[in-house]
């Protein structure tokens, strides 16, 4: 049997200000387009299919629209919830839907309730895990505080009911931080802390037995480690780029093929949406010259890092004016002093609110404020009534 594994649509989500919209869309088409021509039985959906619990009316068009064309082929749609969604609306209409192939799995009861489908080899059990929040559902599985008991508590009653079942062959989705072996998992900025008692991640022997643990939250394809089991624990990825600091991720999908052993292969698809992302790094003028010389590829959205000791003036309109697509802009002074220099907190308190604007200014810029900019800091600390006494 083969299916597809994605998460982390964030349908709604903007980079930057920069609208995504009709990407999303793109990908959803392509997505099902390519679960037929691969045969897949199913497309998995590990959460975060909205960008927030409250989404956007285009967003929610755009899963709608998704959704229906689901309903009309013969691949099974199965979807949870992640951190980012609200578990209850993205539940509604689930009950219906059922019977056209769309299966939503939102809350715990619905953790023992597998869509099974089967082949020449026999049936394949999908068991969908919601992202389950301690302290909403500690009581109700009967397990401990943390991301690690409640998944492993939502674990065993799988591992129950398979055997009930009779289930063999058994796919989970998860969505959660998991971590596994020595190896670090790769984190984006675009990802949300979902830390409890300050620990945000549980470990992969909790899906240990499975033969594939289909996970969501981590938007950089990965597997991750786990030591003496054929258990296949990996995340997708996310379909776009939401942040710099995924610009270069190869986003893809995975393939998934279990045969009639539950022995499971992997390949992973990459996604032919979205646009490129790069990152320039200089000060000003030199950024200004090497654009005019080489502009690069210029349908990549762009990140400028500026390290102007003393900021531009109106840079990013600058930048746009050789870069059309810069879309986000940080300074990092060449000059700028390193943390283990910056003044103790004791001592700045004691210190008048002049001084410590002057000593912010040149911990950042490496160079102390103009006489423009001395003075300006002075009327405005003397206007806000603040003055050292």
């Amino acid at each position: 049997m083969k299916f597809i594994h994605t998460s982390d649509w964030h349908l709604g989500r903007k980079l930057h200000n920069q609208e995504l919209l009709d990407y999303q869309r793109e990908f959803c088409k392509w997505l099902l387009a390519t679960a037929q021509e691969q045969q897949a039985a199913a497309v998995v959906v590990a959460g975060d299919i909205y960008d927030r619990a409250l989404p956007p009316v285009e967003a929610v068009q755009i899963l709608d629209e998704t959704v229906a064309a689901f309903a009309k082929s013969d691949v099974e749609l199965i979807l949870t919830p992640g951190n980012h969604d609200s578990a209850v609306r993205l539940s509604y209409g689930g009950k219906v839907m059922a019977d056209s192939g769309v299966h939503l799995r939102t809350d715990v009861p619905g953790i023992t309730q597998p869509v099974v489908l089967s082949d020449e080899y026999g049936d394949v059990g999908f068991y969908g895990i919601p992202y389950l929040l301690p302290d909403a559902v500690m009581a109700e599985l009967e397990a401990d505080r943390s991301h690690e008991a409640v998944l492993a508590a939502a674990a065993e009653r799988i591992r129950a009911d398979a055997g009930e079942r009779g289930l063999e062959r058994i796919v989970v989705m998860a969505h959660a931080f998991i971590k596994g072996g020595s190896a670090k998992a790769e984190e984006s900025e675009s990802e949300r802390d979902i830390s409890v008692g300050g620990i945000a991640d549980a470990s992969a022997a909790v899906f240990d037995g499975f033969n594939y643990t289909a996970l969501g939250h981590l938007h950089g394809p990965q597997t991750v480690s786990l030591a003496e089991s054929d258990t296949v624990v990996a995340y997708s990825g996310s379909p776009l780029a939401f942040s710099f600091s995924e610009r270069n991720h190869t986003k893809s999908v995975a393939l998934v093929k279990i045969n009639g052993t539950g022995t499971v292969s992997v390949e992973r698809l990459p996604i032919p949406v979205g646009r490129g992302m790069r990152q320039e790094k200089g000060n000003l003028e030199e950024l200004l010259a090497q654009a005019a010389d080489d502009p690069g590829d210029t349908r990549a959205w762009l990140k400028v890092i500026l390290t102007d000791n003393v900021r531009p003036e109106s840079p990013m309109e600058r930048l746009r004016g050789v870069w059309h697509n810069t879309i986000a802009l940080d300074f990092q002074p060449a000059g700028a002093v390193g943390e283990t220099q910056l003044a103790p907190l004791g001592r700045l308190e004691r210190q008048n609110p002049t001084l410590v604007t002057k000593d912010f200014m040149e911990f950042h810029t490496g160079a102390e404020p103009d006489q423009v900019r001395s003075e300006l800091i002075d009327g405005v600390v003397t206007a806000s009534g603040e003055e050292a006494k």
